[in-house]
């Protein structure tokens, strides 16, 4: 589900290779590097280990741990493009 070529991708790959989930990196029965996203839709970083889902927003993630346990439970296919301006 990875779309990091689409025309509306918002994110450059080196940001997405160093960007962490604030959830899952604490914890510990993930492997060596908990937290890692994916970038889906071109505007929306999920994480497998925590399920949170975060929108991106002109071109900056909304990182906020609030925002993304609340789409936690909406399937990728769900997500809304664009993400809607405020939570």
């Amino acid at each position: 589900m990875a779309d990091e070529t689409s025309p509306g991708a918002a994110i450059s790959p080196d940001l997405l290779e160093i960007l962490r989930c604030p959830e899952a990196v604490h914890y510990t029965d993930k492997g060596d590097d908990p937290g890692r996203l994916e970038l889906v839709h071109g505007c929306w970083l999920v994480c497998a280990d925590s399920g949170y889902k975060y929108p991106i927003r002109d071109g900056i993630p909304v990182m906020l741990i609030e925002v993304g346990k609340k789409y936690k439970d909406v399937p990728v296919a769900d997500l809304p493009v664009p993400p809607p301006d405020e939570d």
